[in-house]
């Protein structure tokens, strides 16, 4: 029998002794495919979503208050990192409420918070039941970009708490592991996409105001960012060789994230739910006093933005996001950006969606009303990223 050492040694040296045809054939099959292009076409946008993304200044609420003779977690404000955090931020929001006593738990809200707060409760030992006024497809959690991004208008700088920077790593790096153990499962509720960052300007030349399309603007204040703390949990970019560019702009970097295929998830989500013997009741709550309709004395609020008039948090703002929807394209997994403008290929349609300059395009605008205009201009603006391809 042969030690792994000696078969690593013998690996390396029939290397060495191959054929110089076998090693051109081996050159060939390491060569990357070809990136297809997506089809950006009028045609093939099939619906347009809009989003509110719930955000708060100070970061999610995760705390408890007693209202109307219940006692309240309120879980909510994740801005455009809900589904990214869901899983880290319910361990953390689950044990508030099961520390009143109660192991007969209601969630209201039934969204990325809700689902994986209600199944947490579960999976330590509580009976929920889920109250909504709608459920997957029509949930704003459903409208997502559905991509790994956990510091996305998490929060502002310096109205943060001192200790929340590592608040959030802990989140998300619990987050991110509870996401880990859903690759592979049937329908690939999530996976790992190549990702295509494209700039008009060399490597190390940083973008300035006015460069691709970025305005100047008057100082405001900054949003909180993160990613720096989770360096270590996705690959590094590089740059990609200009042999290899098939897109518009002369340079691409090339990296991977997690993508989160969201109708097989939340399809996934209620089905795991349901099966530990959680239900779902149709509710409609227009505020505070409407808690008298739920049995449970403990209640998760996830209800998103939704808190905004329910418990009257005037502290929430809306982020307003679009999607134009395209048809999924077999074999085409994967997100470009360029010029504000973001495209995600996944399995259940191809995201392209305006995110501008910075992380002030859309906010505080409560306007849920497609923009069919500004959808067709960014499909046409997808188009010309692929026009060498």
């Amino acid at each position: 029998m042969l030690d792994r050492r000696s078969l690593i040694a013998g690996a390396g040296a029939s290397a060495l002794i191959l054929p110089a045809r076998l090693r051109a054939q081996a050159a060939q099959f390491a060569a990357p495919e070809p990136i297809r292009p997506i089809l950006a076409r009028r045609d093939r946008m099939y619906r347009v979503t809009v989003c509110l993304r719930p955000f708060r200044a100070a970061g999610p609420r995760i705390e408890l208050e007693r209202i109307q003779g219940k006692r309240v977690v309120h879980h909510y404000g994740h801005g455009g990192s809900g589904w990214s955090l869901s899983w880290g931020s319910a361990q953390q929001a689950v044990p508030l409420a099961l520390a009143t006593g109660a192991r007969d738990i209601a969630v209201i809200g039934a969204g990325a918070i809700g689902l994986t707060s209600a199944i947490t409760a579960q999976r330590m030992g509580a009976r929920v039941t889920i109250y909504a006024k709608e459920r997957f497809p029509n949930v704003r959690s459903a409208y997502a970009t559905g991509t790994w991004t956990p510091s996305s208008r998490i929060a502002m700088e310096g109205a943060v708490r001192a200790d929340f920077g590592d608040w959030w790593e802990r989140v998300a790096r619990a987050s991110y592991a509870m996401h880990q153990s859903y690759l592979g499962v049937a329908g690939h509720p999530v996976e790992w996409t190549d990702r295509y960052s494209l700039s008009d300007r060399p490597p190390g030349q940083p973008v300035q105001p006015g460069d691709q399309g970025i305005p100047e603007v008057p100082q405001r204040p900054r949003f909180l960012e993160l990613e720096a703390r989770t360096r270590d949990l996705v690959p590094r970019s590089e740059p990609m060789p200009p042999e290899q560019n098939p897109f518009a702009a002369p340079y691409a970097r090339r990296s991977s994230l997690m993508t989160f295929n969201v109708a097989q998830y939340c399809r996934l989500l209620e089905m795991e739910f349901e099966a530990a013997g959680g239900r779902f009741v149709h509710a409609e709550l227009a505020d505070a006093r409407d808690l008298r309709q739920i049995d449970e004395r403990t209640i998760i609020n996830c209800t998103g933005y939704a808190a905004r008039a329910l418990f009257g948090d005037e502290s929430l703002v809306p982020v307003r996001g679009q999607i134009a929807w395209l048809l999924p394209q077999r074999d085409v997994q994967y997100g470009v950006y360029y010029h504000g403008l973001l495209l995600l290929a996944r399995r259940d349609g191809i995201v392209v969606q305006p995110v501008g300059p910075d992380d002030y395009f859309g906010y505080d605008d409560s306007n849920e009303t497609p923009d069919m205009t500004a959808a067709y201009a960014a499909i046409d603006a997808a188009a010309a990223i692929f026009r060498r391809a």
